[in-house]
């Protein structure tokens, strides 16, 4: 995840989810660097506030990108650590460690947190684990998953496939039910709103299957922004009572910040909250409080954006809201009262029969358990989709002129083959790239790749 990661994995009797060093289930997806050694999740948590700049968090939102795109800048801007350009345009992470400057690739980053998590999960089992699925946001382009990829082989993880994250919460959700239909699929949607993201996939369930409809999502809208919204009101509110500014003052920010967080799950289940944050800046005590009202009214611009990716779906999958089973809500974000208030409003009904921060985990588990040869699992068949379609192109014999073909298509299959049959004699080059810009990210190339096909061997005389 963004914010925190969570391990499962597949034993005889059944899956389990992995507690850390603290015992918790849930550990901080960062990596702390100091003067003597490296921290990394549980371990840089509890030091983050004393070595804000030299912890590396929120990585998930920088692998696979280059530092100049817009959105990327806008998440720098609020990460304590320092980044700058690197060859190609990549993005280079500044920390001090061991009494130097010393910089990391995002791959590499991760390649340290997947690394933990591998100790982690071996120690609990008490032996080597071989074969690891993980996890990625179904809006991942190549790029970024390619970076994932690198990034665990760093790790020291032999990963058997990335895994869309709603994809494998549609996978925990259905194997264990015996009672799916034969013929008329049962269509599902799943509203995923985690850490930084929200994404949402219709998927249709039968008998020993899942075939995944539609996958739609919102990159920027997650429970941070949500944060984010209640930092800057009562920032400004401190500002006016207590004259103090608390966005000039990192560490304040942050103090802000973890009890906003707070204050956020309190209202999730209670109509006002209060806030109060010792020697929050030059030594004063603030005391403020809030109603949910308030804070929804505060967050409309945020929570408002939930319904159209929502929308997308439906529209794209051509189910319609009568149509649907169930929509499952899942991912920490999903428990903000206004986002239940949001899917109610389509569909009349919401359910929360899983997980809300382990399903990822556990369908990834499941997937892993069934490609390995280790185990032997129910039958049971996952179809997915890519999101975004793809176009090649290639000039066309003895001209100039451009055959630009859309080969697969948006929400077709994955992984999926396609067959090409294109007459030549001399060395040619095939383009690919993303063919919808709309759904790329600001500043993110189309391009996938140029591929020089030839030159090709001449059949020897008398041959055909």
């Amino acid at each position: 995840g963004n914010e925190n990661n969570v391990v499962a994995i597949a034993r005889k009797r059944g899956i389990d989810v992995i507690l850390n060093s603290e015992s918790k289930r849930e550990t901080l997806c960062g990596v702390g660097f100091g003067a003597k050694q490296r921290a990394i999740g549980t371990a840089a948590g509890a030091q983050l506030t004393m070595n804000m700049k030299n912890t590396i968090t929120q990585v998930k939102r920088l692998i696979g990108r280059k530092f100049n795109e817009p959105t990327v800048q806008v998440d720098l801007a609020a990460f304590p650590y320092r980044a700058t350009e690197g060859p190609d345009g990549e993005i280079q992470l500044h920390v001090q460690y061991m009494g130097e400057d010393v910089c990391f690739s995002p791959e590499q980053v991760v390649g340290m947190i997947m690394g933990d998590l591998k100790q982690m999960a071996e120690k609990d089992n008490g032996s080597k684990i071989g074969d690891f699925v993980v996890s990625v946001p179904c809006f991942y382009t190549d790029k970024p998953r390619r970076a994932m990829l690198d990034g665990a082989q760093i790790g020291g993880l032999n990963v058997l496939r990335l895994m869309n994250e709603t994809t494998a919460v549609a996978l925990d959700y259905g194997i264990f039910k015996t009672d799916l239909p034969e013929k008329d699929p049962l269509k599902v949607i799943f509203v995923d709103v985690g850490h930084s993201a929200l994404q949402c996939s219709v998927v249709a369930f039968k008998k020993g299957q899942l075939k995944v409809l539609a996958h739609t999502f919102d990159r920027n809208l997650g429970g941070r922004d949500l944060d984010m919204v209640l930092v800057d009101h009562f920032a400004a509110e401190f500002l006016e009572k207590y004259k103090i500014d608390v966005k000039s003052n990192l560490k304040a920010k942050l103090k802000l910040r973890t009890a906003c967080e707070k204050l956020k799950k309190i209202l999730s289940a209670n109509p006002e909250a209060p806030l109060n944050v010792e020697c929050l800046m030059n030594d004063v005590d603030v005391r403020s409080h809030i109603t949910r009202e308030k804070f929804e009214e505060l967050a409309d611009s945020v929570l408002s954006r939930a319904k159209q990716p929502i929308l997308n779906a439906l529209e794209i999958s051509g189910v319609k809201p009568e149509e649907v089973f169930a929509v499952e809500l899942n991912g920490s974000g999903s428990r903000t009262p206004s986002i239940d208030k949001t899917v109610e409003g389509i569909f009349g009904k919401y359910s929360r029969t899983l997980n809300a921060s382990e399903s990822v985990s556990k369908g990834c588990a499941l997937q892993c358990a069934m490609l390995s040869p280790v185990f032997r699992v129910r039958e049971f068949e996952v179809q997915d989709v890519s999101p975004m379609p793809i176009n090649i192109a290639w000039k066309k014999d003895g001209s100039d002129e451009i055959s630009d073909n859309e080969v697969f298509g948006r929400m077709n299959a994955c992984p999926s083959t396609k067959l090409l049959t294109i007459y030549r004699s001399d060395a040619f080059q095939l383009a690919c790239r993303y063919s919808d810009p709309s759904l790329m990210p600001e500043g993110v190339p189309a391009e996938l790749g140029t591929y020089k096909v030839g030159p090709f061997a001449a059949p020897a005389s008398g041959e055909k």
